[in-house]
């Protein structure tokens, strides 16, 4: 933007007599409140998921060697290339252009239509997935409860079984609910709880791992891994290769809603700058974590490291800190759901608003006022999102419950997403803002980043696709055993 010359939006405002509200951005929305801690809470949140929980099993796959070299390319590409979307928020100028309030109008500003379409079906797969895969966890994590405490009245052998069915009811009247509040403004709360308890199971898990170390156990491990032909076959060790790519990259997935989380952030400072520092904190604070409970699991466990090691039951004792483990996951990812589910919410109704704008059913808003019970306070009610939010968060348990799968499910959605989500549209973004010239060394260098990592991608994809037809075969409807 020139300078001299006001935004658009802010020029409306100002016509109309609006230039000294406080409560008012310079694009005519609700003034953002958010902050750097906000928003590295929301990092965190997104990031420290279910994702943690495989990393011992990914890093006895991969070995000493290649399960800590992995993790560390994948946090620093991460880091990377989501400091290169934070500049596409606005556009073309990153500090004074226009807004871009979703991941999907930051590609369409900066890279024209058709890859936006193709930005787009990217982006609301890997939503859509994401918030089935978390359904999943949260559902084993409540059924692992309950079983944690039989085995401490039965013994470690007893037939200890508990029912996904009834969890995901459960988990999903509770989604209901928290879908009704408009959008990231309204949740900003709930996401730092969520953050603290991300940190609080990765705690006990790595806790967990320490104490199993210090008492002795000696656990087999190697530097590249498990063993072909003792632990698993040739085949069969390349595909476990190839999936624990899938479940890191998923453990690093969050690119697609960053541009959503930017757009909480109070304009001065500048939003990028901001966004920059955030992204350096939680991809930071989460790598620390992974790490420490990757490497420390595979010290506790070695090759017979569990899918996930707070429900897979590679720790038993003392059950009452494994319990309080698991219960941190649920409140995680309740918070987490909402994250991932809101970018979803806000371009369908958008989309059906301005495809409809004479709707009342659409367009409708109500406020409650809640009794003094529930503590009082107003809660704002809208038919489109009571029937449309109802709806989406019960069909993604529907099929949750028909395909339960951990390791394989969440392998998958982070192969498909990494590279065009976590790579290939920043780059391509950050080269067409800063017009960076056909085969200059950046733009050769940022198109290699790329590729390797779509070789990556399909690798992974192709290992956990594997993974995932083997689990069909031998599938007990709605069970954990």
């Amino acid at each position: 933007m020139e300078k001299g010359k006001a935004d658009p939006a802010t020029f409306s405002i100002a016509e109309a007599g609006f230039g000294d509200r406080t409560d008012i951005d310079d694009d005519g929305r609700e003034r953002r409140t958010g902050t750097l801690v906000t928003a590295s809470a929301h990092i965190i949140t997104a990031v420290i998921g279910s994702g943690v929980l495989s990393l011992a099993w990914a890093i006895a796959q991969l070995g000493w060697v290649i399960g800590p070299a992995v993790l560390v390319a994948f946090s620093v590409i991460t880091w990377f290339c989501s400091s290169l979307l934070a500049d596409c928020y606005r556009s073309p100028d990153p500090v004074h252009g226009k807004r871009n309030y979703t991941y999907g109008q930051a590609v369409r500003a900066n890279l024209g239509v058709s890859k936006y379409r193709l930005c787009s079906l990217a982006q609301y797969v890997n939503l859509v997935g994401v918030t089935i895969g978390y359904t999943i966890t949260t559902a084993i994590s409540m059924g692992a409860i309950g079983r944690s405490n039989c085995f401490h009245r039965n013994g470690h052998n007893a037939a200890c079984e508990a029912s996904n069915t009834t969890n995901m009811i459960i988990f999903a009247a509770i989604q209901i609910l928290l879908s009704q509040l408009p959008n990231f403004h309204k949740i900003w709360w709930l996401s730092i709880v969520a953050a603290v308890m991300s940190l609080a199971y990765s705690s006990i898990g790595l806790g967990l791992s320490i104490a199993k170390i210090a008492g002795g156990v000696h656990a087999k491990t190697a530097l590249t891994g498990v063993t072909v032909g003792v632990d698993v076959s040739a085949s069969e060790k390349i595909w476990r290769t190839f999936q624990s790519l899938g479940d890191i990259a998923f453990a690093y997935s969050y690119s697609n809603v960053l541009i959503e989380i930017q757009d909480t952030l109070r304009s001065s400072p500048a939003e990028n700058k901001v966004m920059k520092k955030a992204s350096l904190i939680g991809v930071s604070t989460t790598t620390t974590f992974y790490m420490l409970c990757g490497v420390l699991g595979y010290a506790a466990f070695g090759s017979s490291a569990p899918g996930n090691f707070l429900t897979g039951f590679g720790f038993y004792e003392p059950f009452w800190l494994v319990d309080i483990g698991n219960v941190c996951i649920v409140v995680h990812l309740v918070g987490a759901y909402q994250v991932f589910c809101q970018p979803i919410y806000q371009f369908v109704e958008g989309w059906a608003r301005s495809r409809w704008p004479d709707s009342n059913f659409l367009h409708a808003e109500r406020v409650l006022r809640l009794p003094a019970v529930l503590g009082g306070g107003e809660f704002p009610v809208s038919p489109l999102r009571l029937v449309w939010r109802t709806a989406y968060v019960v069909l993604t348990a529907v099929v949750a419950m028909l395909f339960p799968f951990f390791n394989d499910f969440l392998g998958l959605i982070g192969a498909v997403s990494f590279w065009p989500l976590t790579v290939y549209f920043p780059v391509e973004m950050y080269m067409a803002q800063a017009k960076v010239r056909r085969f200059s060394p950046t733009w050769t260098w940022m198109n290699v980043l790329s590729v390797a990592c779509l070789v990556v991608s399909v690798l992974a994809a192709a290992g956990s696709v594997q993974g995932l037809i083997k689990d069909v075969a031998g599938y007990k409807p709605f069970k954990v055993s």
